[in-house]
């Protein structure tokens, strides 16, 4: 009977699922770049994008418990590598002006000689995968020493890396490979994705950073679901107590920092993709704050409450709180001196008002199916003593 009921959960939010993504590739086609409501497509598209982030770091913090602040690093080194493997070969040389391009190699166009259009579709993953592959690499190699250190200190080494990091790919020496402090454009990136049929063109723009959250995000949650996960779990509440259960902390602390690095670095792809530019000062610590203050917003220790917190996060301050900073907005009239950061304010002292209604976050440690869980009745008391005969 609970297997029953677990494949209808599962079902029900899989069709849940499909109808969300049958409704970003339907707002895709009727909304238009010059409509009023076409900021909805780029809150969605970089929303999906923090929202991966968000969970990525969640399954560190939140279910492992290790606190991390280099996420931006593992986001820049996706980015570049994304960038590098499918800028187009005829644009190589004017984006690496200053410099000869040491990687010459686009991933979409060499699969395309071959494959066509599903060679582009291929290359493209290719690069998205490669971009989690080295992020994970090099999360691994900081990992070796840094996983030995706890709480505050643990902090400040991986947000000491994200900075070494950042600073690195600006250097003029690995120019040939970073374009240095110039950005990287001319690739692959979210208006390039277009399907035709039957002489009809589908835009996928915001279909396709959906998609790739999603489908990354999924993954994220069957391992939290799983044996490892579990581990993860013991080894947040009681390490001690974990490892005499037989776990084995030094390895579950790798797999849990390399697999959350891989998908910091999918979404420095996804990032890369939604801006249209890679450029290491687009990925300073304060965007590891960021994803950090979606997490405790949505809750530590739930998925759902990441997704939640990104989307709600990017919204307030990408689209609904814009008009605070030209002046007039919802009645409220912005003085002069506060015109350009009065969106900032009124940002800041929202999440203040979250943040101690909601001391655990929106969510709290629970998922979204937790809310539409029945409660079980208690027996009521019965009224009255039994009688004696």
């Amino acid at each position: 009977m609970q297997k029953k009921k677990n494949h209808g959960k599962t079902f029900a939010g899989l069709v849940a699922i499909v109808c969300f993504l049958a409704v970003v590739l339907v707002l895709d086609q009727i909304i238009q770049p010059t409509d009023s409501m076409a900021m909805l497509l780029k809150v969605l598209q970089k929303a999906s994008v923090y929202a991966l982030a968000a969970v990525s770091l969640n399954l560190l913090t939140g279910f492992t418990g290790l606190f991390s602040l280099g996420h931006a690093g593992f986001m820049l080194i996706g980015a570049y590598t994304y960038a590098i493997f499918t800028i187009e070969p005829l644009q190589r040389d004017v984006v690496y002006q200053y410099y000869d391009a040491a990687i010459r190699v686009s991933f979409p166009q060499m699969l395309a000689q071959h494959l066509g259009g599903l060679g582009t579709v291929l290359g493209v993953i290719l690069a998205i995968l490669l971009a989690g592959a080295v992020a994970a690499l090099l999360g691994w190699l900081i990992g070796l020493p840094v996983l030995r250190l706890k709480s505050d200190y643990l902090a400040i080494a991986t947000l000491g890396f994200a900075e070494v990091i950042r600073a690195v790919f600006q250097w003029g020496k690995l120019g040939p490979v970073t374009n240095g402090s110039n950005p990287l454009k001319s690739f692959v990136r979210i208006n390039s994705f277009k399907l035709t049929l039957g002489g009809t063109t589908l835009s996928l723009s915001t279909f396709v950073p959906v998609l790739l959250a999603v489908v990354c995000i999924a993954v994220i949650v069957l391992l939290i679901n799983s044996s490892y996960g579990r581990a993860f779990k013991a080894i947040r509440e009681n390490e001690i107590a974990a490892e005499a259960m037989g776990i084995n902390l030094a390895r579950h602390k790798m797999l849990a920092f390399c697999t959350s690095s891989f998908f910091a670095g999918v979404a420095g792809a996804g990032m890369a993709m939604v801006l249209g530019i890679a450029q290491a000062n687009n990925f300073k610590s304060a965007m590891t704050y960021e994803i950090l203050l979606m997490v405790v917003l949505g809750g530590i220790g739930s998925v759902t409450g990441s997704v939640i917190g990104a989307t709600l996060f990017i919204a307030a301050s990408e689209w609904w709180l814009r008009g605070l900073d030209s002046g007039t907005f919802l009645g409220i009239n912005a003085p002069d001196i506060f015109r350009n950061g009065f969106r900032l304010v009124v940002f800041s002292i929202v999440i203040m008002i979250v943040v101690l209604f909601f001391r655990r976050g929106i969510m709290g440690d629970k998922e979204l199916p937790d809310l539409f869980r029945r409660r079980k009745k208690t027996p009521s008391k019965a009224k009255g003593g039994q009688s004696h005969g």
